[in-house]
Formats: C-alpha cells, sequence, structure tokens
C-alpha cells in the first residue's frame, strides 16, 4: 500500500467566484480580489495550466467539467465532496455551505470514472447528515495516513467530532483530533480545514504546530506522526495563511514521487524548508494566485483516486 497516487480528479471550473456562504468560517478568502473582472476565465487558464504541468509529469488526470447551473462558485475543490479508496468505495460527504451541496453530482462523476476504467463498489453517502448539522468535508476536514491508517483532523464548524470518528469507524483509520487555531480579525479563530496546516506525506510531515494552541494536543499530534516514522518539517502560521501546508504527494506512472503545491506556497519557504522536502522528493509548484482567493490552493484542487483496480493491476 502506497501512500499517495498516480491518479487523480480534477472538476474544471464553470462560475468561479466568491462564496460568502463559506466566507464565515475561512479566513484564507479574499473578497477584494475575488471582485475583480473575469475571474472565472481567469480561475480556467490556471486551472488548466495546472492539469498540464501536471500531466507533463506524467500524473493522471482526470479532468471532470463543472456546469454553469446551478452556480457553484468552488466546484473546483472537490476533495471536499468525495474520496475515493483502495477497498472500492468512494465516500460522498456532508457540507457546510448549503450552496456547495450542488457540487456533488454522483452520476456524473461515476461516469466519467468509468469512462477511465474506474469502478466503485459501494458509495457510502454521509450527506443526510447535514439535517442534523454534522459536517464533514473530505480530505479537507480530514489528512489521511493511508499506510499506517491513521486520520488527522483539526475540529471545526466544518468538521464536526461525530463525523469524523464515524469515518475512522467505517473505514478503520485511528482518529486523532485536535483544535487549530489562526490569528484573524486580531482574534484566534478555528482554521476551518485540516489540509490548510499540514500535509502528510509517506516519509514525512509538514505542519504548523504553532496553530495548535493546546501543549497537550501538540504533543499528541507530534508523537503520532514520529511514531509512525515521519519526518516533521516545520512551517510558521504566516507560511501557513500562504498556503504552504496545502500540499499534497503524488506519483507518477513511472513510480517517481512529488510534492505538490502552489507558486505561493514554495515562495513562502525557507531554503532549509525546500531542502529538506527535496532530501524525499521533488516539487512541483503551479501558479494559482486567482484560485487562491478563494481560500483553497493546489492541495484542495485534487481528489486522489484510489481504488481495488488499481491495487489488483
Amino acid at each position: 500500500m502506497k501512500q499517495y497516487t498516480d491518479t487523480i480528479l480534477m472538476v474544471e471550473p464553470a462560475s468561479f467566484g466568491f462564496n460568502e456562504h463559506t466566507a464565515v468560517n475561512n479566513f484564507f478568502q479574499d473578497n477584494a480580489v475575488s471582485s475583480k473582472q473575469n475571474i472565472q476565465k481567469k480561475a480556467l487558464i490556471e486551472f488548466s495550466a495546472m492539469v498540464d504541468k501536471l500531466r507533463d509529469h506524467r500524473i493522471n488526470v482526470i479532468v471532470l467539467k463543472d456546469v454553469r447551473n446551478p452556480v457553484s462558485p468552488d466546484a473546483v475543490f472537490p476533495n471536499n465532496w468525495v474520496s475515493f479508496h483502495r477497498d472500492g468505495r468512494m465516500v460522498v460527504y456532508p457540507m457546510f455551505a448549503a450552496n456547495r451541496r450542488t457540487e456533488r453530482r454522483e452520476k456524473d462523476l461515476l461516469n466519467e470514472m468509468q469512462k477511465n476504467g474506474f469502478h466503485f463498489f459501494e458509495i457510502i453517502d454521509y450527506s443526510g447528515f447535514e439535517k442534523s448539522g454534522l459536517f464533514l468535508e473530505g480530505t479537507g476536514s480530514m489528512v489521511l495516513d493511508r499506510v499506517n491508517r491513521i486520520a488527522y483532523a483539526a475540529l471545526s464548524p466544518r468538521t464536526s467530532r461525530e463525523m469524523f470518528l464515524k469515518f475512522c469507524s467505517d473505514f478503520n483509520y485511528e482518529p486523532v483530533y485536535f483544535s487549530a487555531n489562526q490569528t484573524a480579525k486580531n482574534e484566534r479563530n478555528l482554521i476551518y480545514h485540516t489540509n490548510v496546516m499540514m500535509c502528510v506525506a509517506d516519509e514525512y510531515a509538514v505542519i504548523c504546530l504553532d496553530s495548535i494552541d493546546n501543549p497537550d494536543e501538540r504533543r499528541k499530534v507530534e508523537r503520532h506522526l514520529k511514531n509512525s516514522g515521519k519526518r516533521i518539517i516545520e512551517i510558521s502560521e504566516i507560511q501557513m495563511s500562504r498556503f504552504a501546508g496545502n500540499m499534497l504527494q503524488l506519483g507518477s506512472k513511472e513510480g517517481k514521487k512529488y510534492l505538490v503545491m502552489s507558486v505561493t506556497a514554495l515562495q513562502s519557504l525557507e531554503s532549509e524548508q525546500i531542502r529538506s522536502i527535496e532530501k524525499f522528493n521533488p516539487i512541483i509548484s503551479v501558479d494559482i494566485p486567482i484560485i487562491e482567493v478563494e481560500g483553497g490552493s493546489a492541495r484542495c484542487m485534487i481528489a486522489e483516486v484510489f481504488s481495488e483496480i488499481e491495487e489488483n493491476e
């Protein structure tokens, strides 16, 4: 079993723009930039360039095109509503913002996956928990150590403890949950998604430990990472605010490993941090400044595709 995959799903945006419903607890969003003209056109250019760059590195990118109606300003971030697993299951998640729930297009997605040779024998649909106010936004809410079966979650309005524990029980993961914070509007606020403050790769983890204010919780997370054999590469809160935690390890068809991040994230890193990462794998940086104004970065744009078929090949 590998931590990373060579096949991913990305959703081509059709109505990219500022989402006021998510801005209530996503302090990475930037409305000033989002209000600029032609933002959808610019986001599409960034998206296409990212797809091309990943494919140039022999990463298999499956693209699902968004639809214009209903309007889905955050459709470019599919990892919040769907995940794929090596046991042949696909999971659909409960979303915090009502206007993001229209992103869930299971039938269209399954058709596209089948065209590309991927089949899933069971769909686990957690979306009904929205009626109870319980949310879990996929691999935004959770960072999965797939090899060691450990799931990390920074609890927030978008990441319910109850839903996180249910996922861990259903998929046999050890749960590690905590609170992570950022300073915004002169206050300490819960970070909306775990995957903006940490990334778990096969041999290392990039994490903003300073965002975990509770020292006992910070030690707990650090202990789990070290005990599972991960080299910890720390980033600061300022670097986290520039999406340095929003990274994802992927592989090529030839088995070469990469760490994917945005140019914004790369430019925030110190030379020593870059050297530490490159001891394990090269970096692929993608230039997505317009997409980032909506509060997500490179990792958020990627839903990893794992399947039973892939495992048996």
